[in-house]
This record gives structure tokens, C-alpha cells and sequence, in this order.
């Protein structure tokens, strides 16, 4: 039987490429996603992956979620936290919404979506948690204090439940993507993606989302068995931890 794995913010940029790479894999995937029905709804059209709409800053909507997820799919065996949101201001105007919201959605968040996934995993022996840190968690980025300490936290949570589920047969990891070419980054005036941001990455290009998706499957094998409380920094060698 094909193992069941969510992927969140799975239908658009590198949630959808996880997605397509997961079911690709043998996977039965359910992608969820917050707010764009048209892309969703076209995400599905076109793969055949089922989406399902919540927030998942509301710990009872991923609840509710997951479960309908499982009526539909089985167990949840693979837990992809990859949703994320930018309110990017430098710190001295920042607002306590900007950073609520960040921190709700990128840390709060993968609480939220792990916890009612944990007792089951640790029932049946068996569990993948994949959660999609940043660069911008290992080395901070100016403007982003509350993005930063957001994905600084989920390294914090992988290592923790790493720990705590180990004995249990639950693998947790974290991938730290960098300067990745989806939609968002590819609308960057030119100018500004040639002459400030690919000089900095060592590889000398923007990576594609294939290959965080390619790391995401592999963690998520059977083969990744003894590879827990890992962080895989996907970077083009811009920073080396």
C-alpha cells in the first residue's frame, strides 16, 4: 500500500514541486494550501493531487483538516511542513501583526500540523516529518527578523522531535533552501537577480524546486531510516554551516 503524505502550501512553487515529486515517488499525496483557489484548483486539474483548503496558523482547522485528509487517504506516514508567509520590515517597524502572523503561520504552524499527525506515527512504529526551514534561519537576514527567528525555530523543533521520536521509528529533518527559482524570485527585475543575488551563491545560479523536492523524497524513504535531527542546507554554497 502507498504510503500518505501531506505537503503543505503543496500547490504552488516549491510545495508543488514536492508534491508532483512525492506522488511521482508512489506516494498518496494531499497538498493543502491557505488562500489561492484558482492556482490550487488548477494544481489539481492539472496532477490529479487532491488540495485541501486551511490555515495552518489554526491548530483546530489542521486538526479537522488531517482527519478528513485520513478518511479520504488512510494514516498520515509523511508530514511535509512547508507553508510559509513574509511580512518583511526592518525591525524598528515592524509591526506585532507582522510579527504574529509570521511566527503563527512558519513555527506555530508546524505544531499545529505535527501534533495530530505525532500519537498515530508513534502508534504504527513509523513517521517522516520534513519541515522546509531557510538559509534566512541559519544566517539571519536583515529585514526578516521575524521570518528568521521563525525558520531558526522550526531547526530548534526538528532537533527536539528528532529526539523524541527516534525510538519510535519518526525521522525528523529539515531542509534549508536558498535563493530557489519559483515565481516570487523569478519576478525580480533581472538586474537585481544578476548583479546582487546569483554573485553571492557560489554555483552561480538560482536552484530550481526540483531539487528541494529530490531531498525531500529521499528523506522521506526508507532508505533515510538512520538520518534523523539532520538539516539539509540547499544553498548553492552560499552559506556553509
Amino acid at each position: 500500500m502507498s504510503r500518505v503524505a501531506i505537503v503543505t502550501g503543496g500547490t504552488r512553487g516549491i510545495g508543488a514541486a514536492i508534491s508532483i515529486a512525492l506522488k511521482d515517488a508512489g506516494y498518496k499525496v494531499a497538498a493543502s494550501y491557505a488562500g489561492n483557489d484558482e492556482k490550487a484548483n488548477a494544481f489539481k486539474a492539472e496532477t490529479g493531487i487532491s488540495v485541501h483548503k486551511w490555515d495552518v496558523a489554526d491548530y483546530q482547522a489542521c486538526v479537522d483538516g488531517i482527519a478528513g485528509i485520513e478518511a479520504e487517504l488512510g494514516p498520515v506516514e509523511v508530514l511535509v511542513n512547508n507553508a510559509g508567509i513574509t511580512r518583511d520590515a526592518m525591525f524598528h517597524k515592524m509591526t506585532p501583526e507582522n510579527w504574529k502572523d509570521v511566527i503563527d503561520t512558519n513555527l506555530t504552524g508546524l505544531f499545529n500540523m505535527t501534533h495530530p499527525v505525532w500519537p498515530g506515527m508513534r502508534e504504527r512504529g513509523f513517521g517522516r516529518v520534513i519541515n522546509i526551514s531557510s538559509i534566512n534561519g541559519q544566517k539571519g537576514q536583515m529585514g526578516q527578523a521575524n521570518y528568521s527567528a521563525s525558520k531558526a525555530g522550526d531547526l530548534g523543533l526538528t532537533k527536539t522531535l528528532a529526539q523524541e521520536g527516534a525510538a519510535k521509528g519518526i525521522t525528523v529533518n529539515a531542509i534549508c533552501p536558498g535563493y530557489i527559482g519559483t515565481e516570487m524570485v523569478r519576478a525580480v527585475p533581472e538586474k537585481v537577480l544578476n548583479e546582487r543575488i546569483i554573485p553571492q551563491i557560489p554555483v552561480g545560479r538560482l536552484g530550481e524546486p526540483e531539487e528541494i523536492a529530490r531531498c525531500v523524497v529521499f528523506l522521506a524513504s526508507d532508505d533515510a531510516g538512520f538520518i534523523t535531527g539532520s538539516t539539509i542546507s540547499a544553498n548553492g554554497g552560499q552559506f556553509v554551516v
